[in-house]
C-alpha cells in the first residue's frame, strides 16, 4: 500500500459517504422491510441466526456467507453447475506444466468505497490467507501455491509448487473473496468492505443487517435498492413474516414449512443440494479414538430413518462425496442399513461391551432439523448402550465450539462443493485449515489427495476419490447421513430470483421487487 493509495481510498470514502447522505434527504428516508419496502426498492430476506462472522477468510455459518456474498467478489464465480467461470478475472491462462496461472483482472472494477481493485488487492488477499496466523479457511485451498505475484494492476500470476487440478474451484467461494489491501482485519470485521453488488449500510445486532446498492458493479445495476437480511430464529414466524409481506425471499430445509409458506403470492421452489448432513466423530477425542468404536456408531445408525424423522423425508442417504462427477456410492461402507449385532461386536473389540456415554453437540438457529437429527441418533445409539448426552447450543456458541475441535461428537450441516479436494482436502488432510474440527488424518490420505490434486485425467482422479471415500468409512471418520432437499421460498413479486444449487443466493443481485 502507498500513501498516495490511502489518501484516494480516503477521499472516495468521504465522497461516497457525502454523496449517500445527500441521496437520502432527497428520498425522504423510506423505511425497510415490509409493504413498503417493497415500494421503496428493497428486498427482505429471511435468515435463521444472527451473522457474527464479517471477514471473508474466516466464515463458516450459511448466514454470514449469504451476507457477505453480496458484499464480496471473488477471483472466479460459478456456473450453473458449480463449475469455475470468469469472476473479476477471466477464467485463467495456464501454463503446459500446469504450475503457472495467469489471470486478466476486469477493468474499472471498484470497491464500495470508490476506490479501484487491482492486482495488488487480490495478492494481499491470497497472502492473507496463506499466512497461518490470518486462520483463515480456506488455507487449504492454497496449499499448492508457492507465490503470488502481480506483475502489473491487472495481472495477478499464481505458481504453484506442484500441479493441482483443484485450485480454480477454490477461488469461487466467499471465503477466498478479494478485500482491499489497505483494510485490516479489525475494520473489515466491523465495516466490510468489498466489490460485489451491494454496500454494508448498517446493523442491528440480533435483528437485522442492511446493504444498499453498488451503482458501480462490474457485472450491473443490482434489482434492488437495498437488501435487509432480518434475523428470524422461528420458523413458523418466518411463515407469518412471509405471508404477509414482511419477508421476501428465504431458505427452508424442512419440506412441511416451505409447503406451508408456499401458498398464494408465495413460491416455494425445490434444489438439489451439494451439501451434507452428518454425525462428525472426533477421532481425536479420547472416546472415539479407537475405530471400532466408531464403526460401532456408524452401524447403529439407520440413515434413512434419521431423514425420515427429523427432515421429515426431504434427502438422500450419501457417502462422503457429493458431487455428481464423483459421488459416493452410499452403500459403500461396513454397515450400508442399521446392523445392531455388528455394532455390538464393534463396540466389543473396542472393549466397551456394555457401552459408553458419548457427548454429542447440536445447534439451534443454524438450520431447522439440527436437534431433531441429534435427538434421533441419541435414541439408535442407545439400541446398543451408547448414552448420547445432548448439547443444544446457540448458533454462536456452536460455531465457536466447532471451529476449536471442542467436541467429541457434532451434528453438522458442511456446504459440497463441485470438485472433492476442495470439500476435503481442509478437514482430512494432516495440514489442513480444519484439521482440528475433523480430528481424523492419515499419512495415506494425505497421499491420496496429494494425488488426486495432481491428476489431471478425469477417470484417473474418480478413482483416487473413490479411494478416499473408501478410507473415510471404512475408517468411520465420520457418519454422512444424507443430502438435504432445500426450498427457495420467496413472494412472486420478486422477480428474475434463480434456484441455485444449495439454494445460494450469489445470484440475488440480479433479482427486484418492482
Amino acid at each position: 500500500m502507498t500513501p498516495a493509495r490511502t489518501h484516494r481510498r480516503a477521499r472516495a470514502a468521504a465522497a461516497l459517504a457525502l454523496t449517500s447522505a445527500l441521496a437520502l434527504s432527497a428520498c425522504g428516508g423510506g423505511g425497510a422491510g415490509g409493504g413498503a419496502a417493497a415500494g421503496a426498492g428493497t428486498i427482505v430476506v429471511g435468515i435463521s441466526a444472527d451473522p457474527t462472522q464479517m471477514l471473508p477468510w474466516t466464515v463458516t455459518s450459511k448466514q454470514a456467507i449469504q451476507v457477505l456474498s453480496q458484499v464480496y467478489s471473488t477471483l472466479l464465480d460459478t456456473g450453473q453447475n458449480s463449475e469455475p467461470v470468469a469472476g473479476l478475472a477471466d477464467l485463467p491462462e495456464v501454463s503446459d506444466d500446469g504450475l503457472t496461472y495467469t489471470f486478466t483482472l476486469k477493468k474499472g472494477v471498484t470497491f464500495t468505497d470508490g476506490s479501484a481493485l487491482d492486482s495488488a488487492d487480490v495478492k494481499h488477499t491470497f497472502e492473507t490467507i496463506m499466512d497461518p496466523a490470518s486462520k483463515a479457511t480456506s488455507a487449504s485451498y492454497f496449499a499448492s501455491v508457492k507465490a503470488v505475484e502481480a506483475p502489473d494492476p491487472q495481472t495477478v500470476v499464481v505458481t504453484l509448487e506442484t500441479p493441482d487440478a483443484s485450485f480454480p474451484s477454490g477461488l469461487t467461494g466467499t471465503n477466498a473473496a478479494i478485500v482491499p489491501s489497505d483494510a485490516d482485519a479489525a475494520s473489515l470485521e466491523k465495516t466490510p468492505v468489498g466489490s460485489g453488488p451491494y454496500a454494508w449500510e448498517k446493523r442491528t445486532p440480533n435483528q437485522s443487517i442492511t446493504l444498499k446498492r453498488n451503482d458501480s458493479y462490474f457485472k450491473g445495476k443490482p434489482g434492488a435498492a437495498h437488501l435487509e437480511f432480518r434475523v428470524i430464529p422461528d420458523e413458523q414466524s418466518m411463515v407469518s413474516a412471509l405471508r404477509t409481506g414482511s419477508v421476501d425471499v428465504t431458505v427452508f430445509d424442512n419440506p412441511v414449512t416451505a409447503r406451508t409458506a408456499g401458498t398464494g403470492k408465495v413460491k416455494s421452489t425445490a434444489v438439489d443440494s451439494l451439501s451434507y448432513h452428518v454425525l462428525q466423530l472426533r477421532a481425536a477425542s479420547p472416546a472415539l479414538k479407537d475405530v471400532n468404536t466408531r464403526l460401532a456408531i456408524q452401524c447403529a445408525v439407520s440413515r434413512q430413518e434419521v431423514i425420515d424423522s427429523a427432515a421429515l423425508g426431504a434427502g438422500e442417504v450419501t457417502g462422503p462425496i457429493t458431487s455428481p462427477e464423483y459421488r459416493s456410492d452410499p452403500a459403500a461402507q461396513p454397515c450400508p442399513e442399521q446392523d445392531l449385532a455388528k455394532a455390538k461386536d464393534y463396540l466389543a473389540k473396542a472393549g466397551k461391551a456394555n457401552g459408553f456415554t458419548l457427548e454429542l453437540m447440536t445447534s439451534q438457529g443454524l438450520y431447522s432439523t439440527a436437534v431433531d437429527e441429534a435427538q434421533a441418533i441419541q435414541a439408535q445409539l442407545k439400541k446398543i448402550g451408547i448414552e448420547v448426552k445432548v448439547q443444544s447450543l446457540d448458533s454462536g456458541q456452536y460455531v465457536d465450539r466447532w471451529l476449536a475441535g471442542d467436541f467429541d461428537a457434532a451434528i453438522a450441516l458442511n456446504g459440497g462443493s463441485a470438485d472433492p479436494n476442495t470439500m476435503y482436502a481442509r478437514y482430512f488432510t494432516s495440514t489442513g485449515s480444519f484439521q482440528k474440527v475433523a480430528g481424523f488424518s492419515t499419512p495415506a490420505l494425505d497421499g491420496l489427495f496429494a494425488k488426486g490434486v495432481a491428476e489431471t485425467d478425469p477417470e484417473a482422479r474418480k478413482q483416487v476419490y473413490g479411494e478416499v471415500s473408501k478410507t473415510l468409512v471404512d475408517d468411520a471418520a465420520w457418519v454422512w447421513l444424507f443430502t438435504p432437499k432445500l426450498f427457495l421460498v420467496a413472494d412472486t413479486s420478486v422477480k428474475n430470483l434463480e434456484a441455485r444449487t444449495d439454494a445460494g443466493l450469489s445470484e440475488l443481485w440480479k433479482a427486484s421487487n418492482g
